[in-house]
């Protein structure tokens, strides 16, 4: 045992593990101050507004839940209450959880609220339509955070009369799994609102990248051209199953096409169009016409997939028989854009991108991140593929 222990300590999935290890305790480093922050006023009930109220009532917080009806606040409050019982297990714990987390479809919470978080559909107009409201009521100073996916915020605070407030707070989904949350600063932003920012994420038990505004900023921008290539992929002919095949073997938690559908189609296809200029790929087509269907994924229980019980219909295919062009053509896109955001500046050096894409996608661990991965197959190597 002592000489097997001593063999798997020295293995590069040991040192790489250890890495990912370090980085974790890096990102928590980050938060320099503490908040102040008691009360959250969440814009947005739907699945990624009602997990984000229902995750801060866990860690405590008092959250008030907004959205055009109450009908709508309720399926939050369902899921919240699921999430309380499986994480508090004593009743007293989940009971005073589910106090702390309140519907709100007036809005009444906003003038008293610390925070601010607006969760509602990515459309810039609606977007602005919902900050006029909120600034009404808003006290001076109090940071109003964007869980938008792709829109830049310069876009979003012009029409603020504070837009020194405005920053990006991106989480993942699910909220109660994905540990990143990316910190995006506008031109506008104020340092104290950033600051403020990354504290929050700490204060709620999450991992804070800070990241530039640009449209998809590091994880869904280094997400896209892997997603774009799997498409490709499928057009060539390749079944779908061999090719989220690849991307398991490789290490990630699920395949592209998996992923596409765990997002929702419609969403994935928003932002695809969003991020077109930028990456010079075209949206697919087939995620269109998906979506005209009426199959939106997982939450409509027919995608590129049909579920059942949330799980995906498809041939089981017999371990280590992954392709490795389709593996290399997946993988290279990721590295190449990883790159693509270090070069522009997304975030300020490599291990952040590799933190953030480990934490945000869980990109195999083992592997160290994409960059890591590209200095341990070599850079010229990596080119000469790409």
């Amino acid at each position: 045992e002592a000489r097997s222990f001593a063999q798997l300590v020295m293995t590069p999935t040991s040192r790489n593990l250890v890495r990912v290890f370090f980085l974790q305790e890096r990102l928590k480093k980050l938060a320099t101050a503490k908040t102040g922050i008691n009360r959250v006023h969440v814009v947005g009930a739907g699945i990624m507004g009602g997990d984000i109220a229902a995750w801060c009532a866990l860690r405590g917080l008092d959250v008030t839940l907004q959205d055009r009806e109450l009908k709508f606040i309720e399926p939050a409050l369902a899921r919240a209450n699921k999430l309380f019982t499986r994480k508090l297990k004593k009743p007293e714990a989940i009971d005073a959880a589910i106090a702390r987390l309140r519907a709100d479809p007036d809005g009444t919470g906003v003038a008293t609220a610390d925070l601010v978080i607006e969760a509602v559909f990515e459309d810039l107009k609606v977007k602005q339509e919902v900050y006029a409201r909120l600034e009404r009521s808003l006290r001076p100073g109090v940071v109003l955070a964007t869980n938008t996916s792709s829109i830049p915020l310069e876009d979003l605070s012009g029409c603020l009369r504070e837009p020194g407030r405005l920053i990006g707070m991106h989480f993942f989904n699910p909220v109660a799994k994905l540990p990143l949350v990316e910190i995006i600063a506008a031109t506008s932003s104020a340092p104290d609102a950033l600051t403020t920012g990354i504290a929050f994420a700490r204060q709620i038990g999450k991992l804070p990248v800070p990241c530039r505004s640009h449209p998809g900023f590091l994880v869904n921008r280094i997400l896209a051209p892997y997603m774009g290539e799997a498409m490709e992929l499928a057009r060539e002919g390749v079944p779908l199953a061999k090719i989220d095949q690849a991307a398991t073997e490789f290490g990630m938690p699920m395949g592209p096409v998996e992923l596409a559908d765990s997002v929702g189609l419609d969403i994935a296809g928003h932002v695809a169009r969003i991020l077109a200029p930028v990456l010079g790929r075209s949206p697919a087509p087939e995620v269109d016409e998906l979506v005209r269907q009426g199959h939106l994924g997982v939450k409509s229980g027919q995608g590129f997939y049909t579920y059942r019980d949330r799980k995906p219909v498809r041939p089981d295919l017999e371990w280590g028989t992954a392709d490795p062009e389709v593996q290399d053509r997946l993988i290279y896109a990721m590295l190449n854009e990883a790159a693509a955001c270090l070069h522009d500046g997304i975030v300020r050096e490599p291990d952040l991108v590799d933190a953030g894409v480990i934490f945000g996608t869980g990109f195999a661990p083992f592997r160290g991140g994409p960059l890591h991965y590209a200095r341990q197959l070599g850079i010229t190597e990596v080119e000469a593929r790409l």
